[in-house]
């Protein structure tokens, strides 16, 4: 699964994202290397924290809030894996900007080869109404954001990684992809779209040597969902998430929802008849308007 591309070995980079990487003991292994999106708080700064201390992952880490990854890197570059130093790369930019995040990738691979793993999790969720002319530009935002980043960051990965006939592209969608949740269209619909273009992109990169994951996370206790004012069922913590995650990742599941027991009852929900989905869900509690 690892890729034997130099790492510390590298010549540093001229990229305004440069920032230089503590030098491997000859004696270690070539670390895992994983490149995640949406890394400054919840599932992915979990999932950041998870690499570092379970393997001491190489890893390039991205998100909009250059504070927040800062904050990060020096929490990481605190940790050590036998005689290795841990120091994530950090890039601070949005995946909305296709150039950027290109940018981004090639950095890191100069740097430290090709990803083992590229995790494209950056994503906004907004309570949103249809009639309202402010929620338009909340609209475009969600879909730019969960839908067109994810395309961002796998095309700046892609064809690397079919080069090298490895590597592991996943998608952190949601069951609210499954069905459509009042007060939340553009949340729902967006996620919809990511599960069909990571089921897509599975197929066309099918005995290449690359793998496409899918997670859709249920309830995950985030700042994301701090703002929901309705009980949430079967919520569980970012780290226990980001652990479990982790493990799907590893055995290259196709496509998983967590916890297990949302996607249970995701299932029993698609089954349901639209006259009693609509007749119960019309009165949920729906998420707040930003």
């Amino acid at each position: 699964m690892h890729n034997t591309s130099p790492s510390s070995a590298a010549q540093p980079s001229s990229s305004p994202f440069s920032h230089p990487s503590a030098a491997l003991n000859a004696a270690n292994k070539v670390p895992l290397k994983v490149f995640i999106t949406g890394a400054s708080s919840g599932i992915g700064e979990s999932l950041a924290r998870h690499y570092a201390n379970t393997c001491g992952a190489q890893m390039g880490l991205v998100a909009r809030r250059e504070d927040f990854l800062l904050k990060l890197q020096r929490a990481l570059t605190e940790n050590f894996q036998g005689n290795r130093h841990i120091k994530p790369e950090i890039y601070p930019c949005d995946v909305r900007d296709a150039a950027s995040l290109k940018a981004a990738a090639q950095d890191f691979i100069t740097k430290h080869g090709v990803p083992d793993i590229v995790i494209a999790n950056a994503g906004v969720s907004r309570g949103t109404l249809t009639e309202m002319d402010d929620d338009l530009q909340i609209f475009q935002e969600v879909f730019d954001i969960n839908v067109m980043g994810m395309v961002n960051t796998f095309h700046a990965f892609a064809q690397s990684m079919l080069d090298a006939k490895s590597g592991t592209l996943v998608g952190i969608a949601s069951v609210a992809g499954f069905r459509g949740i009042p007060g939340g269209g553009a949340y729902s619909a967006s996620k919809a779209a990511c599960i069909k273009y990571c089921e897509s992109l599975r197929v066309e990169m099918r005995a290449s040597g690359v793998s496409v994951v899918t997670i859709c996370p249920g309830y995950i206790r985030t700042p994301m969902t701090a703002v929901n004012k309705f009980k949430m069922p079967f919520l569980i913590d970012a780290d226990q998430a980001a652990s479990r995650f982790a493990r799907a990742i590893d055995a290259k599941k196709s496509f998983t929802v967590i916890p297990w027991t949302m996607g249970v009852a995701a299932r029993v929900l698609r089954m349901v008849p639209n006259w009693l989905y609509d007749r119960v869900f019309s009165h949920m509690p729906r998420k707040p308007r930003s």
